[in-house]
């Protein structure tokens, strides 16, 4: 049987790369390809987030003692909280024949993709940083001091983008989505 492939999908936040994620995994063109890797975080859930489904949402100490314990293929601190991605989990995926997809940051990314060189990374980039701030605003999430960080964030984050092999810009989610499906089935085919 051949091994997996991991699929990473990264960008800065409000980017769109969560909703963009979501879709692959009800995707009728990638239905049985791909399968979702769920991330580890100490951040509370948003609302419609469900843990197990969404994310493992565990307190600092579990998360440290993870750590500790070499439980993650990365880790990241992100803002003010920590993720994490399984590295058993992947592992045993990639091994049964699974392509695995990751919504992850930047750094992660960059981890993952040096202990798996096959690893395909997809960087989604906002249409302009005017477009980025609005749907920031939008998420009603944000301090003020936390929407200028994120769009600090944003500028270096979107610097890496040229380390990816592809880059899709979210103009249109339907047209982004498509361009997505595309480059995956592409690389897992």
């Amino acid at each position: 049987m051949d091994e997996g492939k991991i699929i990473i999908v990264s960008g800065p936040s409000g980017s769109g790369k969560t909703t963009l994620h979501k879709k692959l995994l009800l995707s009728q063109r990638l239905k049985k390809k791909l399968v979702k890797s769920i991330s580890v975080t100490t951040r509370l859930p948003r609302r419609g987030e469900k843990g197990g489904r969404d994310y493992l949402f565990i307190n600092k100490r579990q998360f440290f003692d993870k750590r500790r314990a070499g439980h993650f293929l990365e880790w990241q601190k992100v803002f003010d909280n920590y993720y994490g991605t399984p590295q058993n989990t992947v592992e045993q995926l990639i091994r049964s024949g699974k392509n695995v997809l990751m919504c992850i940051d930047v750094k992660g990314a960059g981890v993952v993709a040096r202990k798996y060189p096959g690893a395909v990374k997809i960087f989604i980039m906002p249409p302009s940083m005017d477009i980025l701030e609005e749907r920031l605003k939008k998420r009603g999430t944000e301090t003020l001091k936390g929407l200028r960080l994120r769009l600090k964030v944003a500028h270096r984050e979107m610097r890496e983008a040229k380390y990816y092999q592809h880059i899709i810009v979210n103009d249109q989610l339907t047209k982004a989505l498509n361009c997505l499906e595309s480059v995956i089935l592409s690389e897992i085919t």
